[in-house]
């Protein structure tokens, strides 16, 4: 059965027009009703017992979902069309809109990845001993919990303290891991000694490890962890806040069991242009990490999934694609982009505007909507999980698509740093100022700005680019820039900030010797050679700007320039240094750079011992076949041996039985 929307007008607050919608979706539209969670709930048990409806509501989700329970049917899916689309103060035509929202929801997407974490309640409390102490006698009931006294000769009376819990003393030196796996490292630890008549401390130890499941940090000062808000299992409070500590004890409390861990992201070693031969290059994903749950591991880094809170920033900067966001996969962020794009234009409006934001977003979309005027009819909202996951290159893909702008609401928790170099690099790209970062926490300014803003001309010609980020970015750029005017002829060079992960290679060609070190480390296959001529050849497309070779080259020959280049010729080949091959003296192969050989000649010939006489300095000028001829026959050769026995014979053993 194909889905049915089940259309609810909440009390006749909003105009809903169930053919028109029914014309553009392609989907059954039931009658509009106005209470499905209260007078009208039979038809709202009607329509979840029929199964594959959507219910189009999401204010009642909860409570819909409990009726399924009920009718022991499965939960209905929800859409929300009136905070984003019906409660607004525009009175422009809201069909195409509603369209668009409803094409995205009923978008078959891949569901998220997690793994199973589990707890068992192991708790270690840090803090000056009245409030540890008063924590733990708090948890002793619900968690194993051990209590880390760090101040030293802290004066306890042990004794009276009972067998609730466990009492250590040291210093914590390292702490790492997440729920239900942090591991830990003390100095000078010492343990309860609750044997005989009068308890007391075992003897120091320094380097004594351990594992927790839960890190309950009452100390106050310094946190243990970077962005320690993401670190889950990792609960702080400010010690002089008693509702602060008394929340931080009851989610403690609650963190026993097992846990689903998302995976947020998809990791590709094979790709990744860190380093190479201890040469460095790419560090953007380790420089923005505010978890460090990135780390380096050679050539390639690793990514601890237990660590990683998902904010995306490393997904939109990795130049090579070795890092995407899987939660959703970045192809499904795409799909979603051109599904509301072109279900929006489908149903006959122009000009769309996308409003990305997060969940946060979405709560001040729908306040604005509740006691403001909520968003303009030609606005779209994309909430997406991950505000930093939402780079340059969906920000080009949203506007070959058909939209006139797009505006990213900032969040809380989101790095504005990244978001302003993702923004600065699609509007270099992209010739115009059609995207913007509104860093607004106010819903009725959010509303002001979105209706006070004159959108732009959007395309022309609206695209689907499909294929790895990199490629969507250059289709994208095509598609924007063949809208200026210049037909299908490809513009210059677009000139790109610093970092950008497209550009050209440089090459000085006086200081180049074709040594080809930069070859052999390239991590992309930009930089080549031609195993038949001494040439340094580079294809600008596939360059990620990672300033490997800049720094492996040892004439310090090569500069990189940011750019994007979107003419064909970037997807092929080029030149860019190359030299007559020296000929052999002895069998005329053409091997190594002539200049080069001219060169080690005239340092050495006659003037190393090695090569003192000019029999010996001819070698040089040798390939490495007549070269290794000419020192087995020469003088005095190296390779040479005594003279080789005669082979024995069985005539041999038999003359010599003879003669005796």
């Amino acid at each position: 059965m194909a889905k049915q929307l089940i259309l609810c007008d909440c009390s006749g607050t909003q105009a809903l027009n169930p053919e028109a919608l029914s014309t553009t979706t392609g989907l059954r539209c039931s009658p509009v009703y106005s209470a499905l969670c209260s007078t009208e709930i039979d038809a709202a048990s009607a329509a979840i017992s029929s199964g594959e409806s959507v219910i189009c509501c999401a204010q009642e989700k909860r409570f819909f979902a409990d009726l399924a329970a009920d009718l022991e049917a499965p939960a209905p899916a929800g859409l929300d069309l009136r905070d984003r689309a019906g409660w607004t103060a525009d009175s422009g035509d809201l069909l195409p809109k509603m369209s668009a929202l409803v094409a995205e929801a009923a978008l078959d997407l891949p569901p998220s990845k997690s793994l199973d974490v589990t707890s068992e309640g192991l708790c270690l409390i840090l803090g000056a001993p009245e409030i540890a102490l008063a924590a733990a006698t708090r948890l002793q009931d619900l968690l194993g919990v051990t209590v880390l006294i760090e101040t030293p000769g802290e004066d306890l009376d042990i004794a009276g303290l009972g067998r609730g819990f466990d009492l250590i003393r040291g210093q914590l030196r390292q702490a790492k891991g997440a729920l239900g796996q942090f591991q830990l490292r003390f100095d000078a630890l010492q343990q309860r000694d609750v044997t005989g008549r009068q308890w007391g401390w075992s003897a120091p130890r320094d380097g004594a490890v351990s594992d927790c499941d839960i890190l309950l940090d009452l100390r106050g000062g310094t946190p243990l962890f970077p962005a320690p808000e993401k670190r889950e299992g990792y609960l702080r409070a400010d010690p002089r806040n008693p509702q602060a500590v008394a929340d931080v004890i009851l989610a403690a409390s609650q963190l026993v069991g097992t846990f689903e861990k998302p995976l947020y992201l998809r990791h590709e070693p094979l790709l990744c242009a860190h380093s190479r031969a201890s040469q460095t290059g790419c560090n953007k994903c380790l420089d923005h990490c505010p978890t460090s749950a990135i780390s380096s591991a050679g050539d390639h880094v690793t990514i601890d999934p237990m660590i990683c809170a998902g904010c995306g920033a490393c997904s939109s900067l990795c130049p090579s694609g070795a890092i995407t966001y899987d939660a959703p996969p970045t192809e499904a962020q795409f799909r979603r982009i051109q599904t509301l794009a072109k279900a929006y234009q489908d149903a006959g409006g122009t000009a769309p505007r996308l409003l990305v934001v997060n969940d946060h977003g979405g709560e001040m979309i729908q306040l604005a909507a509740r006691f403001g005027r909520g968003l303009p009819a030609d606005v779209v909202p994309l909430e997406v999980t991950a505000l930093n996951a939402f780079g340059h290159a969906e920000i080009l893909a949203a506007l070959a698509a058909g939209f006139a702008d797009v505006s990213i609401l900032l969040a809380p928790g989101a790095d504005p740093e990244v978001q302003a170099s993702e923004l600065a690099l699609a509007q270099a790209i992209s010739g115009s100022n059609t995207a913007r970062l509104l860093d607004i926490q106010d819903p009725d300014a959010l509303s002001d700005t979105l209706y006070d803003s004159k959108p732009a001309t959007p395309i022309a010609t609206p695209i689907r680019p499909m294929g790895s980020r990199r490629q969507i970015t250059r289709q994208a750029a095509l598609a924007l820039h063949a809208t200026s005017g210049q037909g299908k002829a490809a513009p210059p060079p677009l000139s790109l900030p610093d970092q950008s992960p497209y550009g050209a290679v440089l090459v000085d060609q006086d200081s180049c010797t074709l040594c080809l070190s930069c070859v052999s480390l390239c991590p992309s296959g930009a930089l080549g050679d031609n195993p038949d001529l001494p040439q340094l050849r580079f294809q600008e497309e596939a360059c990620l700007q990672c300033g490997i070779c800049a720094n492996t080259c040892p004439e310090d020959a090569i500069t990189l320039q940011p750019r994007l280049n979107l003419d064909p010729a970037a997807l092929s080949q080029v030149v860019l240094h190359e030299e007559d091959p020296f000929a052999c003296v002895e069998c005329g192969a053409l091997f190594g750079v002539k200049s080069t050989i001219e060169k080690i000649t005239e340092k050495l010939a006659g003037k190393h011992a090695m090569f003192a006489r000019p029999e010996m300095a001819r070698m040089i000028q040798m390939c490495d076949d007549c070269r290794v001829q000419a020192q087995f026959h020469q003088k005095d050769s190296p390779l040479a041996g005594a003279e080789r026995p005669r082979v024995r014979t069985t005539e041999d053993y038999l003359s010599k039985r003879r003669d005796h």
